[in-house]
């Protein structure tokens, strides 16, 4: 398998400001190619890059008022091994998160899916949350946790993603969100997707169902979309002009949705 993604972003910001992007692969696949360009008013700056435990690559520098600009490049060839199993994380992921209510939910998590477990309970809480609310684009706020979708029955992946970690982890389930490039998506965009630890590893679970889960390539990893944005700032107000993002592989696979499935 070969993908090949790209991100293209242009903003300003009206006073100095510290901007971070997360737009860059994580470490694991082999990398055939990968440009890492940003730029201010044109001109090239050399970011500090900062790798959290997951390899998310955090990408920051500062900005005076200014128009700047990220471009990033990667082809990765084959897939990466499965994702470590830390003790810590099994802990961190079974609790409740700023966008993850799983205390909340538990009482639907639990007349919902009691009695289910392992592939099981990701195939019912995938399907369940696919069936439960509709995909709408600009329907939510950057806000909205898992119980405010629950509640509109509507939302976008993140959106989905938070339902199906919360839903988990209020069972007893650890659960994460990760940010991916998604060949196949449409329209296509950055997407994000949960992860949850069964059947002693990590595996995919998309309640979106818009893009095949064999494709999908890493980015960020963490407790749910606070952990994950792919460009945040610290200081004036950014104004995102121009977002760009590509996805393909070289063979699209198939889904079989009835299967486990680790991001690669």
């Amino acid at each position: 398998m070969q993908r090949s993604v790209s991100a293209h972003i242009d903003a300003t910001v009206d006073l100095g400001t510290t901007v971070v992007f997360s737009i860059a692969a994580a470490p694991g696949p082999a990398f055939a190619s990968e440009v890492i360009d940003f730029r201010v008013n044109g001109e090239p700056v050399e970011p500090q890059e900062i790798t959290d435990a997951h390899g998310t690559r955090l990408h920051q520098f500062d900005v005076p008022a200014a128009r700047f600009t990220a471009v990033y490049e990667a082809v990765v060839d084959g897939r990466a091994p499965a994702a470590p199993v830390e003790p810590v994380d099994l802990i961190r992921y079974l609790r409740p998160s700023r966008y993850c209510e799983s205390d909340t939910l538990m009482p639907t998590a639990l007349g919902e899916f009691r009695g289910l477990f392992g592939r099981d309970l990701l195939e019912a809480v995938s399907s369940w949350v696919g069936a439960e609310l509709s995909y709408v684009p600009g329907s939510s706020q950057p806000t909205d946790g898992a119980v405010q979708t629950l509640l509109l029955r509507k939302g976008v992946c993140r959106d989905y993603a938070h339902l199906v970690i919360a839903l988990l982890r209020a069972l007893d389930v650890p659960a994460r969100l990760v940010s991916v490039y998604a060949p196949g998506l449409y329209p296509m965009d950055f997407h994000a997707v949960a992860e949850a630890f069964v059947e002693g590893a990590w595996h995919v679970v998309d309640a979106t169902t818009l893009a095949p889960r064999q494709s999908l390539l890493r980015i960020a990893t963490g407790r749910d979309a606070a952990d994950t944005a792919f460009l945040t700032n610290h200081g004036g107000n950014l104004v995102l002009d121009r977002l760009e993002v590509s996805a393909v592989v070289d063979a699209l696979p198939a889904d079989d949705l009835t299967q486990l499935v680790q991001l690669g």
